[in-house]
């Protein structure tokens, strides 16, 4: 499953990349291959300063070795060993009225002292972070979504569209880090679902990436804005590092098994603002995007 898998997330790598470049037309994936002295490495690929994408990153890796000290303690075992292996995505646009979009589809497996796999799972999803709300957009995003889990599962939609809003849900602020997606985790075999269904599960919604977002790129992305936009932008991009610094538990997970830095934090936007006590004024689209994140909204129907 771990070699299967791996080279799933290889292909769509390049897939996505290709596309992203084409859509672009400026800059160009930057790829660095890295190695982890405790066993493994990764493919990273960075993107930066383009005509529509001013950062992002869509990165592979595949590690492997003993469970570090902290990992065995937050899973609860003892002197295991684990493989791990995913897609992370992070695409921060340019244009404010582009959203910027973060993805995951990982694997992981853990065994006993004689290589025997004792534990295995998959996880993943697909978010939007708006800056301006289009309704149609938030709508295809999510019915995009909503389509790759009912191939599967009728009830996979609202049960990790819920997930995911409690997920990026930035506590300290009491609002959500935009308008969701889809959030899955510790997917195991079940009676009803085993390995390889939940392989063509996370699959099917890994492919169907590029047909949730692109679509919404082409439409905004030569839409003009002020400037006054793009400091709203940045601010709320301030919200989006707090997440990933405070919350994120892949980034935890990166960081606590010697993960790449860089490749780690590629998910951070390179212009940000911090204002003090900072509240858009009433009855504008910033004050309604807040509105929205502070009581996540259904934005397809799901009977």
């Amino acid at each position: 499953m771990k070699d299967k898998f791996f080279s799933y997330i290889e292909n769509l790598q390049d897939t996505i990349t290709s596309k992203l470049q084409e859509i672009d037309g400026k800059a160009k994936f930057h790829e660095d291959l890295w190695k982890r002295p405790e066993g493994g490495g990764g493919r990273t690929r960075v993107i930066e300063n383009g005509a529509v994408f001013e950062k992002g990153g869509v990165n592979i890796s595949g590690v492997h070795g003993a469970l570090p000290k902290s990992m065995q303690t937050y899973f609860g075992v003892e002197d295991a060993d684990f493989y791990a292996c995913g897609l992370s995505l992070v695409l921060h646009p340019k244009n404010p009225m582009v959203p910027t979009v973060h993805a995951n589809w990982r694997y992981f497996e853990m065994y006993d002292k004689e290589g025997n796999i004792v534990d295995q799972w998959f996880g993943g999803g697909q978010d939007l972070t708006p800056y301006y709300l289009f309704d149609e957009d938030a709508t295809h995003f999510h019915t995009v979504c909503k389509e790759a889990c009912d191939a599967h599962n009728s009830e996979f939609y609202s049960t990790y569209k819920k997930r995911c809003d409690d997920y990026f849900w930035n506590a300290h602020r009491n609002e959500a880090r935009g308008i969701g997606g889809l959030f899955f985790d510790y997917c195991k075999a079940t009676e009803d679902m085993t390995m390889p269904n939940w392989y063509d599960f996370v699959t099917e919604v890994g492919n169907s990436f590029l047909e949730s977002y692109v679509p919404i790129v082409l439409k905004r992305k030569d839409l003009e804005y002020t400037k006054d936009q793009r400091d709203w932008q940045e601010v709320r991009r301030g919200r989006y590092v707090e997440f990933n610094l405070v919350h994120d538990k892949g980034t935890l997970f990166g960081l606590k098994t010697n993960g790449r830095i860089e490749s780690i934090l590629m998910s951070l936007p390179p212009h940000v603002q911090w204002h003090y006590d900072h509240h858009p004024e009433k009855d504008t689209e910033e004050y309604r995007l807040v509105e929205i994140l502070e009581n996540p909204k259904n934005w397809v129907q799901t009977f």
